[in-house]
C-alpha cells in the first residue's frame, strides 16, 4: 500500500477564473426616450405602447451590435421613494412625476426584458444606478470587467480600469481619461463635483454661487471637498473667478456641500448579487416573446430578435 497521504487530503488545483464583461444597462434614459421621441402606439386592446416599443428597439439594437455575453437591466420602481429622500425630502421633488401613460408602461418594459432573457434588476428604495453600481462593484471584486450603459452622467464616478462608461444613443465611450476629457474632473471627482455645482436635474442643491466651471476649477487644485473644506484660507490666493469671497460662501454652504455629495453618491450596498449564471445572455425566450409581442401588437420587430435561447 503506498504511504502517501489519502486523496481526501490531496491539494486542489488551482481553480481558474475566467474574466467576463458585464454590461449594464441603465433602463431609464431609454425608456423615457422610446416614449418621448415615438408617436403615440396602442396595443388592440388600447393600451400604450410606445415606451415598451422604443425600449424593445433599443435593447435588440444594443444586442445585436454589441454582442454581449452577460447583461443586466436595471429599473428604477419610484421617483419617490428613494432613501435619499430620506436624508433629503426635497430631492428630485422639483420633477414633474411622468405621465400616467408612460407610468403605465413601466412594468410592461421589465416583463419585455425578461422575454428577452435578460436578468432584470429593481427595488422599491434603491434607484437603477445604485443597483448597477452595486452589480459593478460585486463584479469587479471578482475580477470581471463592466460596460455601464447609459446617458447618466452621475454613472460616470464608477469607471475605472475595468469599468468603461458607454453612452449608447451618442456612441460615445469613456474610460478615465474620457470623463476628465468630457467633465473636466477624474471619475473619483464627479461626486465632489456634483456636492459643489449641485444639479438641477436632481435637485441638488450644491454650494450657492459655485457653478460648473468653478467646480471644476477647485477639484483642479484640491483631490476633494475633504481638502478643500481643511483648506478654505487657502482659495483666495487661487486663480480662480471671484475667488476673494469664495471661502465665505463655501464655508456657508458647508453642510449643504456634504449633504449634496451624499446624495450624489452612488450606492454599492443595493439588494442585488451578480450572479454570472443568472446574468450570462444564451437568447430570447420564445414561449415568453411569442404571447407577449401578440398581446402588445409587436409583430415585425420580433424578427430584429438576434438570438434564440
Amino acid at each position: 500500500m503506498s504511504g502517501g497521504a489519502p486523496s481526501s487530503q490531496m491539494p486542489l488545483p488551482w481553480r481558474v477564473v475566467v474574466q467576463r464583461t458585464v454590461h449594464l444597462i441603465d433602463a431609464s434614459p431609454y425608456i423615457f426616450r422610446g416614449y418621448f421621441s415615438l408617436p403615440a402606439m396602442q396595443a388592440p386592446d388600447g393600451r400604450p405602447v410606445s415606451a415598451i416599443y422604443g425600449f424593445a428597439s433599443f435593447l435588440l439594437r444594443y444586442l445585436k451590435e454589441e454582442h454581449p455575453t452577460h447583461v443586466g437591466v436595471c429599473f428604477d420602481e419610484s421617483l419617490t421613494t428613494s432613501f435619499r429622500n430620506d436624508i433629503y425630502p426635497e430631492y428630485k421633488a422639483q420633477r414633474e412625476l411622468p405621465p400616467p401613460e408612460l407610468v403605465e408602461q413601466l412594468a410592461g418594459c421589465q416583463e419585455l426584458a425578461r422575454a428577452l432573457g435578460l436578468a432584470v434588476f429593481v427595488d422599491s428604495r434603491y434607484e437603477a444606478d445604485d443597483l448597477v453600481g452595486t452589480l459593478a462593484h460585486q463584479l469587479l471584486s471578482k475580477g470581471h470587467r463592466a460596460v455601464v450603459v447609459s446617458s447618466d452622467k452621475d454613472l460616470a464616478q464608477l469607471v475605472v480600469p475595468e469599468l468603461e462608461f458607454f453612452d449608447f444613443a451618442r456612441g460615445e465611450r469613456y474610460g478615465e481619461a474620457g470623463v476628465v476629457e468630457r467633465f473636466g474632473v477624474r471619475p473619483t471627482q464627479i461626486r465632489d463635483y456634483l456636492g459643489l455645482a449641485g444639479d438641477a436635474v436632481d435637485n441638488i442643491p450644491g454650494v450657492r454661487g459655485v457653478g460648473k466651471k468653478t467646480a471644476v476649477a477647485l477639484l483642479g487644485v484640491f483631490e476633494d471637498m475633504d481638502a478643500l473644506y481643511a483648506d478654505l484660507d487657502g482659495v483666495a490666493d487661487l486663480d480662480v473667478r471671484g475667488a476673494r469671497t469664495l471661502g465665505a460662501k463655501l464655508e456657508a454652504s458647508r453642510d449643504l456641500a456634504f449633504l449634496s455629495r451624499e446624495l450624489a453618491t452612488i450606492a454599492t450596498d443595493a439588494p442585488a448579487t451578480a450572479r454570472l449564471r443568472e446574468l450570462a445572455w444564451k437568447g430570447a425566450h420564445r414561449m415568453l416573446v411569442d404571447p407577449l409581442f401578440d398581446m402588445l401588437g409587436f409583430d415585425r420587430i420580433r424578427e430584429r430578435i438576434p438570438k434564440w435561447n
